[in-house]
């Protein structure tokens, strides 16, 4: 069951990098990557489909994921991305624990300008 969690996790890392640097492969890199991770196709399929060698696809792939993890790496947009989604999850929250406890408005205020902040800072 992990092997699965992790291999879920790894596609949509994958499907994320792509969302985010897709537009930077080439336009022959941009339709083989898609193939692979978002339409689930296997290498042999692909290097049919396209009339190059399986070895061919999987080397064009692992280029496309190294050149996706190096933008990545020096633009930090998913990262940037995911912590963003994840404040913006910690007011939802907040304002549903609100409705629930009927804490004071000062309270929840200062705990949303808290986490709005933090976003601020990180874009």
């Amino acid at each position: 069951m992990i092997a699965k969690v992790t291999a879920m996790d790894k596609i949509l890392e994958q499907a994320l990098l792509y969302d985010f640097y897709g537009e930077l492969l080439t336009e022959h890199q941009k339709e083989i990557y898609e193939q692979f991770v978002l339409d689930d196709l296997s290498l042999s399929e692909i290097a049919e489909s396209e009339g190059i060698s399986r070895q061919g696809v999987h080397d064009l792939v692992r280029r496309c994921q190294r050149a996706l993890e190096g933008y990545e790496a020096k633009l930090h947009l998913v990262e940037r991305f995911l912590t963003v989604k994840e404040k913006v999850a910690q007011i939802d929250r907040v304002l549903e624990e609100w409705e629930r406890e009927k804490e004071e408005p000062e309270e929840i205020i200062e705990r949303i300008r808290g986490i709005s902040s933090a976003i601020i800072e990180e874009l």
